[in-house]
């Protein structure tokens, strides 16, 4: 195996760290801990809900502390391991980092499928909803005012997958692959997205002239030379690759190998910012021809509503 240094696998609730982890700890037969586990059982010897102890953390050192001082113990071994954190990336300097992310209504509706629990109990989907996305940036906000860590960075991580339509066993395949150095060993981070995700910057005329054969002449992710990639407040988009992107919508598949070009404030091309490119090329009615040539739905950005939407026959 080409790489022997421990794994990190990090991601909000519900996009599926403990699958990926416990996956990954049997297909490469080391140890795996989680420290989420440890924080529930803290919360729950307190009486607390987790969101409740993520908060209660924000002014306790101690309970930080106390998980931190772990994580930079087994770090520092010799033990080669999978860490099952969300901020173990930051202490394990030497580890190869996987960043797991998923659409919010899936995450929700993944974790309002669990069984409730004293320390997680949501009545509704837009309960959890809220609920995961105040626990994010509870613990967004902690991260970065003791650590200076931005666990939102993707630069931070070697690969960043999306496991929101792809299987579990297709997550932990190519995530073997990647920290095998089998795929994306010269991209850092190797980006494998939800290509129905992906937000168009282009007209769709650009893209006549494909046909069906040559989507379905393709025989998976791997056929794919990586999209450039854009990310701006959480979303991606295309800086150049949208006949890939395309044909891979086209040929049904769920994950597409992508670089990641920019984010959020960094230059993209003529010098905006990848805020301001997306504010600028991502429009209501190329997000609606984008979708209506594909069938797929996006979620159409705060931005783009004021763009009038185009008249379909």
């Amino acid at each position: 195996m080409g790489n022997q240094r421990s794994i990190t696998v990090n991601g909000d609730l519900g996009s599926g760290k403990s699958t990926v982890s416990v996956g990954l700890a049997e297909r490469l037969h080391v140890r795996r801990i989680s420290v989420g586990d440890l924080y529930r059982d803290m919360a729950r010897e307190r009486g607390m809900t987790a969101l409740q102890l993520n908060l209660h953390a924000e002014l306790d050192d101690v309970i930080d502390g106390t998980v931190d001082s772990m994580q930079r113990e087994i770090a520092e071994s010799d033990e080669r391991v999978i860490m099952d954190s969300r901020l173990a990336w930051f202490f394990f300097t030497d580890g190869y980092k996987v960043h797991l992310i998923t659409d919010p209504t899936v995450a929700a509706r993944r974790v309002l499928g669990r069984p409730a629990s004293d320390v997680e109990n949501y009545a509704t989907l837009e309960e959890a909803k809220d609920q995961l996305r105040s626990r994010s940036e509870s613990e967004r906000q902690r991260f970065l005012t003791r650590y200076h860590a931005d666990k939102h960075a993707l630069r931070n991580y070697d690969l960043v997958l999306d496991t929101t339509r792809a299987r579990p066993d297709e997550v932990i395949d190519l995530a073997v692959a990647a920290i095998e150095g089998r795929i994306g060993a010269e991209t850092t981070p190797l980006l494998l997205l939800d290509p129905a995700r992906i937000y168009p910057t282009g007209d769709i005329g650009a893209l006549r002239g494909m046909d069906d054969a040559e989507a379905a002449a393709l025989s998976g992710p791997d056929a794919l030379s990586p999209i450039s990639i854009g990310y701006a407040d959480s979303r991606f988009f295309v800086v150049d690759g949208h006949r890939r992107l395309s044909a891979a919508l086209r040929a049904g598949f769920r994950l597409v190998p992508g670089t990641l070009l920019a984010q959020d404030n960094d230059p993209v091309v003529g010098g905006l910012t990848a805020r301001e490119f997306f504010a600028s090329t991502v429009t209501m009615s190329k997000v609606y021809d984008w979708q209506e040539a594909h069938g797929t739905e996006l979620e159409m950005p705060a931005h783009a509503l004021g763009d009038p939407a185009p008249v379909h026959s």
